[in-house]
């Protein structure tokens, strides 16, 4: 399942999140996140239960993504913990993006 975050979840859904997150910051207009949301709807389903998976509109959720410095989109954080433990820029294949959240899982 791919979640939805916002300003109103975000604490609960990510920081105190049991599981590891993965966010896609993103936006509407954006091409490249555009091209990934398919790939990370595909994660989501994938990790059910190991990985919780979801987006945050950067445009809607302005204040979050400048507390994390997102400066460009897609960007990809994954916590644990309520900790940013990895950090991917831009768009990537799907294999890529895997692996990317392999290593994070260790």
């Amino acid at each position: 399942m791919e979640y939805k975050f916002t300003s109103e979840n975000f604490e609960a859904e990510v920081l105190q999140s049991e599981l590891p997150v993965l966010v896609d910051f993103y936006a509407d207009w954006c091409g490249p996140c555009k091209m990934m949301a398919p790939v990370v709807e595909k994660l989501a389903e994938e990790y059910e239960g190991r990985l919780k998976v979801g987006k945050l509109n950067i445009d809607e959720n302005m204040q979050i993504a400048q507390q994390y410095r997102v400066v460009s989109i897609p960007t990809f954080l994954i916590f644990k913990g309520g900790k940013v433990e990895a950090n991917y820029l831009g768009a990537m294949s799907a294999s890529e993006l895997k692996d990317k959240v392999e290593q994070a899982l260790g």
